[in-house]
């Protein structure tokens, strides 16, 4: 914590968008992940997304609307009847937020689980780190 902080008593995300990035986290996975449809989900990359996007994922490092439309694409098609369900609630940060996840068929325990981090700038998401719990069947 710094000095200014830790003497005022202002808590770490005043001045934060909050629910901007809140609801950046919670469309993100099944308005890119969990979208099947290419048009949809381009549409939500690049209303999510800022043009200069970088997402680190297991696989690799994706930069840009065009590698990460390819990423999730490639990644919905090897199970396309996954769904995201989010555990809890977005956590906030100053410009930064998490969200844990599950992935699996509707109504089942998840084939797998992780942690969204995300960095946003100008109301849209600028970074995604993916961590995964456990790996993909």
């Amino acid at each position: 914590m710094n000095q200014h902080a830790s003497k005022t008593g202002v808590p770490p995300s005043v001045g934060a968008d909050v629910s901007g990035i809140e609801t950046l986290l919670n469309r993100n996975l099944p308005e890119v992940f969990g979208e099947g449809d290419s048009a949809r989900r381009r549409a939500a990359i690049k209303e999510l997304y800022t043009e200069d996007c970088v997402v680190y994922a297991p696989p690799g490092t994706f930069v840009g609307h065009d590698a990460l439309d390819k990423f999730a694409a490639d990644l919905r098609a090897t199970h396309p009847h996954f769904v995201y369900t989010p555990y809890g609630t977005p956590q906030v940060l100053h410009n930064s937020g998490r969200l844990s996840w599950g992935s699996g068929p509707k109504g089942e325990t998840p084939a797998y689980t992780g942690v969204d981090f995300i960095i946003a700038r100008g109301g849209k998401i600028a970074a995604l780190y993916v961590y995964l719990d456990s790996p993909p069947t």
